[in-house]
């Protein structure tokens, strides 16, 4: 499953996710353009096969994140694989209590972010008539839950923007899919959720495992997939 010279933006790349991600993709031959709000370290990416650019933007802002992508990916002049793994989580109150800054956060980071990303890298990648893009819901996104409204709604938003992306690139030698993790074993969940059995949870290595699958050519066949990612947790 080489991905040996292709140049791979991971967004979110300073938290437990991104970082595991970037991992994976570095041990597999990637270059690795590491994109988040906060300056990501490349400290524990040294000895990977590919080279490592880190830049801190803010997805939300596109005045920003254009030429950030611009000067990043410089060195090379493409972009092969999108991996957008920016997102959060917020329990709510009930819906008909939820403050509609709640609800314009959720939507920002976890759809509006997915819409800004789109807008600086796919036009590359419809230069190059290629490309491989893996966004990252959740499970919770299939349906709605109590106290998760407009966490759910804004994931499932994700889903929908990821399936309407494969169906426009579809013929465009470009694949679009979305990985949905259940609870993810990472610290916060841990300290969050004390009573619970992690082992059961999905960890970051093995949700990086099947985004790299994704980004590969092996996985030239899928497109416009939900997956999925579960661990031992059912959805």
């Amino acid at each position: 499953m080489s991905l040996h010279g292709k140049v791979a933006i991971v967004t979110g790349a300073a938290g437990q996710l991104g970082r595991a991600v970037a991992a994976k993709l570095g041990q597999h031959g990637a270059h690795l353009v590491l994109l988040d709000k906060q300056r990501p370290s490349t400290t524990e990416l040294e000895g990977t096969h590919g080279n490592v650019v880190a830049c801190q933007a803010d997805l939300l802002d596109r005045d920003q994140l254009l030429p950030a992508i611009q000067e990043t990916i410089a060195p090379w002049g493409r972009v092969d694989l999108l991996c957008h793994i920016a997102g959060g989580f917020r329990m709510g109150p009930a819906v008909h209590e939820t403050p509609l800054a709640d609800w314009q956060f959720l939507t920002d980071l976890n759809a509006t972010s997915l819409i800004n990303i789109a807008h600086a890298v796919v036009p590359y990648m419809l230069a190059q008539s290629a490309g491989r893009i893996v966004t990252v819901g959740a499970g919770a996104a299939m349906r709605g839950k109590a106290l998760m409204g407009a966490y759910c709604a804004s994931k499932s938003s994700l889903i929908r923007l990821t399936e309407s992306l494969s169906a426009e690139l579809l013929d465009k030698n470009i694949n679009v899919n979305c990985v949905l993790p259940s609870i993810i074993d990472t610290p916060d969940n841990r300290a969050g959720m004390p009573d619970a059995d992690p082992a059961r949870w999905v960890t970051p290595e093995a949700l990086a495992d099947v985004i790299a699958f994704l980004c590969s050519d092996l996985a030239r066949a899928i497109h416009g997939v939900a997956l999925p990612v579960t661990g031992q947790t059912a959805i």
